[in-house]
């Protein structure tokens, strides 16, 4: 199974690289766009390129990454864009994490090699919603399967912004079949669910995991257009947002909704427990922190 799939990783890598360059590029140019309100007199935030590293216990090389992230600019306060592609043995807590999701005879076998794509931003204006995107493929030589969405993270919540949003997300998902959509919605609000907080974490969004019909094109597909969704989902609301004059309880409200969101990517995130216990750059599978936050 694994020479049979080396066409489709190296397509699915490929859709991520290119799904970061043209969000980088969206999110640069709303930098170069933000000629008034609040931050208007600050640099246009770019981003800085990282190349990360991931190295196996045995010291081999183990694939990795680049790490893109913005930090200070006149939209964005902290943003990351990072994507990966790792491979090499899954330690035995590792396997047992895929045993108990069905993947059958990692004992035995615990190759796997995944890729995909991140991305977390944190915003100037308490006005503006942080977001959360990320899509992936994982392999093992007993299966291989998708998984990702997107989810919006207001710390004020307007409720056209929370309809454009989801309304944009399942026109992307109904052309695959119009049930996608309310499973994918359902999951995400199961998913990103805090329960020592008992709320979730943001407005919803879309979250699958495991996704595998064993039709490849077809799920690739699928995850490509949950990733082209995401810049039409979310731009026009940051630029109907980034212009609003805020208030000292308005930068308060958004800093104790970050910690909020940090309580959650350290306590629960599937991703970041991954990231972390697979031997990632810490940096890199952290990069989804926020730059400040409180707690009350």
């Amino acid at each position: 199974m694994a020479d049979l799939m080396d066409t489709e990783k190296a397509r699915a890598s490929g859709w991520f690289e290119t799904l970061r360059d043209q969000i980088v590029t969206a999110f640069e140019g709303l930098e170069d766009s933000q000629t008034s309100g609040p931050t208007a007199d600050l640099p246009a935030g770019r981003f800085e390129r990282t190349v990360t590293a991931r190295t196996s216990e045995d010291g081999s090389d183990a694939g990795g990454g680049v790490m893109s992230v913005m930090r200070g600019g006149r939209v964005f306060e902290k943003v990351g864009v990072n994507t990966s592609t790792v491979y090499g043995q899954l330690g035995e807590a590792a396997q047992r994490a895929m045993a108990a999701r069905g993947v059958p005879g990692m004992a035995d076998d615990p190759r796997f090699w995944a890729s995909g794509i991140s991305l977390v931003a944190h915003m100037q204006n308490p006005h503006a919603p942080a977001v959360h995107m990320n899509t992936r493929m994982f392999w093992t030589p007993h299966a291989w399967w998708f998984g990702g969405g997107s989810d919006l993270n207001p710390c004020i919540e307007y409720e056209e912004d929370t309809a454009h949003f989801h309304a944009t997300q399942q026109a992307h998902l109904d052309p695959h079949g119009t049930d996608h959509y309310p499973r994918l919605k359902a999951w995400a609000d199961e998913y990103f669910y805090i329960p020592h907080r008992n709320r979730a974490r943001g407005v919803g969004g879309i979250f699958m995991d495991d996704h595998c019909t064993g039709d490849w094109e077809s799920d690739f597909t699928l995850t490509q257009d949950i990733g082209r969704a995401f810049l039409p989902a979310y731009v026009p609301l940051v630029e109907r947002r980034r212009d609003m004059p805020w208030s000292d309880a308005d930068k308060d409200a958004q800093l104790i909704h970050r910690g909020l969101y940090a309580e959650y990517n350290l306590v629960y995130d599937r991703g970041t427990k991954f990231g972390l216990t697979t031997g990632h750059d810490a940096n890199a599978v952290l990069m989804s922190l926020p730059p400040l936050a409180k707690w009350v």
